[in-house]
């Protein structure tokens, strides 16, 4: 309990989690160095190199992304280019539903939680981002803008992995 009360402290007065495990050391923003790659259930953060397809989405101020729905191969390695068109702060987030109702609860309580996870992006108006990601794993997920109010407002979007040897019915035959 100490322990949460610790965290929950440290958050509420704008620390970092990892200034209060690393006091003294000196971490700049973003290093440049390989991304940390995690599994989890949506996939695990791709090579830039080795991503064989881009998908530009736009967000807007109307709270929605432009396309708000994919289909992906399993193992396709996928490079979003991610615009921010409105005149606010916006994100985008690769997750579960579940995983993404419980982070966007977090953020209406901490608005400025810091992101840098690989499967986000938080994105200044005006500006472009970029998430590589590898969808390894089979499913439906979603993905979303977390910032307050904005989730609450409908801004999300769906993201189907279907297995590598399924055929949406396009099959081409090789003579």
């Amino acid at each position: 309990m100490k322990l949460l009360n610790a965290l929950l402290a440290a958050a509420l007065m704008g620390v970092s989690l990892g200034a209060v495990a690393h006091e003294g050391e000196d971490h700049g923003k973003k290093k440049a160095g390989p991304v940390k790659k995690e599994q989890k259930d949506w996939g695990i953060a791709g090579d830039a190199k080795a991503a064989k397809r881009t998908i530009e989405v736009t967000m807007t101020d109307n709270m929605r992304f432009t396309p708000d729905k994919f289909e992906v191969k399993q193992g396709e390695v996928v490079k979003f280019v991610i615009k921010n068109n409105g005149k606010m702060m916006h994100e985008m987030v690769i997750g579960t539903k579940k995983v993404l109702d419980e982070h966007a609860a977090l953020m209406l309580k901490f608005p400025n939680m810091e992101h840098d996870e690989p499967y986000m992006a938080h994105v200044a108006q005006g500006k472009t981002g970029e998430i590589v990601w590898n969808f390894n794993r089979v499913g439906d997920f979603d993905f979303a803008c977390l910032i307050a109010g904005h989730y609450q407002a409908g801004m999300v979007g769906k993201i189907k992995v279907v297995a590598a040897g399924k055929s949406d019915g396009h099959t081409t035959h090789k003579h």
